[in-house]
């Protein structure tokens, strides 16, 4: 049971929950009052930046997002929670609801944010603010994100979130992102088809500082802000992230 507030004594009150301290201040009888403990909530926030709909590897970062949050909606539902979903943008949150039906509505959430690439995302600062609004202390976060995402987020705001709740933090992350091929690639944005030149070291070493030392820097500083966070590879199965759901388990590279 949690301690909700104190009143004044009335006849019929259980004597062992009188509010000694008050009543000694006040100087009239008072009583604490409990109420059932509440269930945890599970809020996934999801990042909808452009660079989640991207991918070489098995799928795009943004399908690797959605089947990761539906594990973890289901692992929600299977201990008791309550699940809720948001992101960055015009789109109310989908509010907590526990069971099966809660774990439904985040697996339709999900599909709707990662099927097609909302034109509405207003980035993750906004996102995160909003979590902090919505939930009392003791929730769990996860968020599903693109490191560069994270830049716009500041280290005041995460570790907030992560002082007053579980914050587990996904970096969706493609394999040419980590480990760049000597080669040179061939491929199309906005209708256009384009040469991206790694054959040479220096080319593979811009693209690292790029991407690969980004990915790895935001996961330290996610480290170092109190959160949970970990690499996922859109060629990984997204069960690798299990263990962070159901055990509590230490940061993982």
């Amino acid at each position: 049971m949690d301690y909700a507030e104190s009143r004044p004594y009335a006849a019929g009150d259980d004597a062992r929950h009188i509010d000694w301290r008050l009543t000694a201040r006040s100087g009239r009888a008072h009583t604490k009052i409990f109420h059932a403990e509440r269930e945890r909530v599970t809020l996934v926030v999801c990042d909808t930046a452009p660079a989640m709909y991207f991918g070489t590897r098995v799928c795009f970062k943004s399908v690797q997002a959605a089947r990761a949050a539906a594990l973890v909606a289901w692992a929600a539902q299977r201990s008791g929670d309550r699940i809720a979903v948001l992101r960055g943008g015009s789109e109310p949150p989908v509010r907590p609801a526990g069971g099966s039906r809660g774990a439904l509505r985040a697996l339709d959430a999900f599909a709707r944010f990662y099927a097609v690439r909302p034109a509405d995302d207003a980035g993750l600062d906004p996102a995160l603010a909003a979590a902090g609004r919505l939930l009392h202390p003791g929730s769990r976060v996860v968020l599903t994100a693109d490191a560069a995402s994270l830049e716009a987020v500041s280290d005041a705001r995460l570790s907030l979130l992560a002082a007053h709740h579980d914050l587990i933090v996904l970096l969706l992350a493609d394999p040419l992102e980590l480990a760049p091929p000597a080669a040179r690639l061939a491929f199309s944005a906005g209708g256009e088809r384009h040469l991206l030149d790694l054959a040479g070291a220096s080319g593979r070493q811009r693209w690292q500082a790029r991407f690969g030392d980004t990915i790895e820097a935001a996961r330290a500083r996610l480290v170092r802000l109190g959160a949970i966070a970990r690499v996922l590879r859109t060629d990984e199965s997204p069960e690798a992230i299990l263990p962070l759901l159901l055990a509590g388990a230490p940061e993982a590279a």
